[in-house]
């Protein structure tokens, strides 16, 4: 039995993904000046392979660095409390900082981050999500750059897991309603 076999069916298959990634370098390119050298800041885990992809079509020198938080207590759905787990190397004040997040859901990692990083008094601060899912936002969240909006729906792949597994799907899948009762139990 394949992983491929344990996806319901795909949201988002490779190609799209990878037009749309290209699109997104195009337009942060075109924001950031040449001399800019903006910060990346790659939220671990799930938006590593987002970041690995869109930096290959920045074309304007920049660098990155990671943060990591946790937000989920188990199950599909968060818990409300962020924790930070990994926090930046790089000073922050007076840079130019992109926060590359894999999905903004409800809202509260991305709030959270925002408060955080605004401390640090970047010379600019804006947000780039593969995905985003507006029907579930607690939060207002300013996003600069959107990959895809998406439905209410739990997604892996392509970064994105389910009890740390799925990750390297390399397109975004709805999972199958045995492998949520198999890794996390019967919805409730």
């Amino acid at each position: 039995m394949s992983m491929h076999d344990d996806v319901a069916r795909i949201l988002i298959d490779q190609p799209s993904l990878e037009k749309r990634i290209a699109e997104l370098g195009a337009e942060i390119s075109q924001y950031y000046p040449p001399d800019s050298r903006p910060l990346l800041v790659c939220v671990l885990k799930g938006a590593y392979m987002f970041l690995s992809d869109l930096t290959k079509h920045i074309n304007v020198a920049h660098e990155v660095d990671f943060m990591a938080t946790s937000a989920y207590g188990g199950g599909l759905d968060s818990h409300g409390i962020v924790r930070l787990l990994l926090d930046l190397k790089t000073n922050i004040l007076n840079r130019h900082v992109l926060l590359v997040e894999d999905i903004v859901d409800r809202g509260g990692t991305v709030n959270y981050l925002l408060r955080l990083l605004r401390e640090r008094h970047p010379a600019s601060l804006r947000i780039c999500t593969l995905l985003n899912k507006p029907s579930r936002r607690e939060f207002d969240i300013p996003l600069d750059y959107i990959g895809f909006d998406i439905p209410n729906e739990f997604v892996i792949g392509y970064g994105l897991d389910i009890d740390e597994m799925y990750r390297n799907l390399p397109y975004i899948g709805i999972p199958s309603k045995e492998l949520i009762e198999r890794l996390i139990g019967p919805e409730e």
